[in-house]
């Protein structure tokens, strides 16, 4: 599990610090820069979560068909997921294009709406190389696969970074061109992440042919409706848990700024933290699935629990640290007293609901590589939209806990989330 978990785990985290880049280096264009980035990162990951949600169906399909030595199989739905990743980005980018027009209704800060939208603009050309990536990479750790994986993002962020500085300042000769110029630093980044992966398939195969050429090269709409039939519930959970949390952000900028500074900077440091259960998840699925094409019902079983003992593990450390020495974290983004105040009690709350945040995401994983994607989804839904929700606008406005009452909130539906899962688990992987 570990072996190959830990190259999947250190790419999303690859993933999370191109982000956290493309802030910093804009960073002293201003306030407003740093908002239009920001803003507009969250508006497009918004826009492509439910495509890449549904492509995680590939996780079970292509590890099913290697568990089972069935590589042909793995091969014709890979280029089902290629076909799909492509009719999803015209679909996306449609939609884009349309909520572009009611930008200017959103009530968002005229300074920071004037470098919003062409930002935005620029972004949705990376919308159908990231999807494609996203297939390529579905597919490669499918098949244990995963060390091309790391090397690309660990690479991407040295050409997102110099992209950055080359075109956001002017430099080697290039026009400045500010937050315009970070958006078309990303989109290069994410062409070359699509590019790297397809070389590591292409140098795969020439290595060891496999039969990838013998592929007919036609729309396989069968393959194309069952990755999006068993996908949706993966793309609603996955829009679900994100859109809570950005719920959460919305409803603490109501508070204070000092408020929305600390919810910020511990979101931070959770969503970093976070890529390390999110990458044992996608080894769950791997190992599952594969372990479910060969017919190997213990095998299912050590798979999931491996990943949920090692998870919960990392998430009780996680929990001890956010008690014990919350301060050098915090320090990392900002000195300001109250907002340091505010943060260390929100990682307090945040300590209790870590094991829980952990195994809900592992468990995901290991069930989509069982095939069920739907009851992730429905706790979700329920626990997060209809329980923790409600709890967390109850506290923080009518009781007056403040930003401290919207974490309680979360802390509520994820323990409930992640302790149904675990049971979930236990009960399907016993029928496999």
């Amino acid at each position: 599990m570990l072996r190959l978990a830990i190259p999947v785990v250190i790419a999303e985290i690859g993933w999370i610090s191109m982000g956290i880049v493309d802030t910093v280096i804009v960073g002293p264009l201003g306030p407003a820069a740093i908002g239009a980035v920001g803003t507009g990162s969250i508006i497009y990951f918004g826009v492509v979560v439910f495509g890449m949600g549904m492509l995680l169906a590939l996780d079970t399909f292509v590890a099913q068909g290697f568990g089972a030595g069935r590589i042909d199989e793995c091969h014709r739905w890979l280029f089902a997921g290629t076909q799909l990743a492509l009719v999803l980005s015209a679909i996306l980018v449609i939609f884009a294009i349309i909520g572009l027009t009611f930008l200017d209704r959103a009530g968002i800060h005229p300074d920071v709406a004037v470098l919003l939208e062409p930002y935005l603009e620029a972004s949705l050309w990376s919308v159908p190389p990231l999807l494609l990536y996203f297939v390529f990479r579905r597919y490669l750790q499918a098949m244990n696969a995963v060390r091309p994986v790391m090397i690309a993002l660990v690479t991407a962020n040295i050409v997102n970074a110099v992209g950055n500085w080359v075109l956001v300042y002017g430099h080697w000769g290039f026009p400045a061109l500010g937050v315009v110029g970070s958006a078309y630093a990303t989109l290069g980044a994410r062409i070359y992440l699509a590019a790297m992966l397809f070389y590591a398939i292409w140098q795969r195969e020439r290595r060891q042919p496999s039969g990838l050429h013998d592929v007919p090269y036609r729309i396989d709409q069968v393959r194309m409706w069952a990755i999006a039939k068993l996908g949706w519930p993966a793309a609603v959970q996955l829009t679900l848990e994100v859109g809570v949390f950005a719920t959460v952000s919305a409803m603490a900028a109501t508070i204070a700024p000092v408020a929305v500074a600390a919810n910020q900077v511990v979101l931070n440091i959770v969503s970093f933290f976070f890529m390390v259960p999110l990458g044992i998840s996608s080894a769950a699925a791997v190992r599952v699935g594969q372990a479910v094409g060969r017919r190997d019902a213990h095998g299912v079983r050590l798979a999931g629990w491996a990943a949920l003992g090692i998870t919960v593990a990392f998430a009780l450390g996680m929990s001890v640290t956010y008690v014990t020495v919350p301060g050098p974290l915090l320090r990392l983004f900002t000195d300001d007293a109250a907002v340091l105040h505010i943060a260390a009690t929100l990682l307090l709350i945040c300590a209790l609901f870590q094991p829980f945040d952990g195994a809900q995401v592992v468990a995901t994983g290991a069930l989509r590589g069982l095939g069920d994607t739907t009851t992730p989804m429905l706790l979700n839904l329920g626990a997060h939209w209809f329980l923790g929700l409600p709890i967390a606008y109850w506290l923080c406005f009518v009781r007056g806990w403040g930003v401290s009452g919207l974490w309680v909130g979360l802390t509520t539906g994820l323990v409930l989330i992640g302790a149904t899962l675990i049971g979930v688990w236990h009960v399907r992987s016993s029928r496999v």
